[in-house]
């Protein structure tokens, strides 16, 4: 299956869309596409649209009851190409990191936390 529009979408369930819209938009590099606050809104980065669900919307109503208010550990993965320099940019503007700037075979990462919770690994690949 291939997206009509060539894009990719994850749904990610917020407590507040407009603080999701503000914390994508602001620190990350997103564009608004729709907004209907505060039952949804997409934005977009590259070929990634990213659903941002509030409880009003019908992706958060098809959750079981049991797993709606449980982050998971699946994540948006982001490629930055100075991830110190991302690193620091964002905790000058106060974001809190979950977890440490971690390096491995593959490249080095670090998690953020969106307003609700939800994971966003910036991502640098190894040279």
């Amino acid at each position: 299956m291939t997206a009509p529009d060539g894009h990719v979408s994850v749904r990610y369930l917020v407590d507040d869309v407009d603080a999701a819209v503000a914390f994508y938009t602001t620190h990350l590099g997103f564009t608004v596409g729709t907004n209907v606050a505060p039952a949804f809104a997409e934005v977009f980065r590259g070929a990634l649209r990213l659903l941002l669900s509030g409880a009003a919307s019908s992706g958060a109503r098809a959750t079981p009851p049991d797993r709606a208010a449980q982050p998971g550990r699946n994540r948006v993965n982001l490629p930055v190409e100075d991830l110190e320099a991302e690193v620091e940019r964002l905790g000058a503007a106060g974001l809190a990191f979950a977890s440490d700037l971690v390096s491995g075979p593959g490249g080095s990462q670090v998690l953020l936390e969106d307003p609700s919770g939800n994971l966003v690994e910036l991502f640098q690949p190894r040279a």
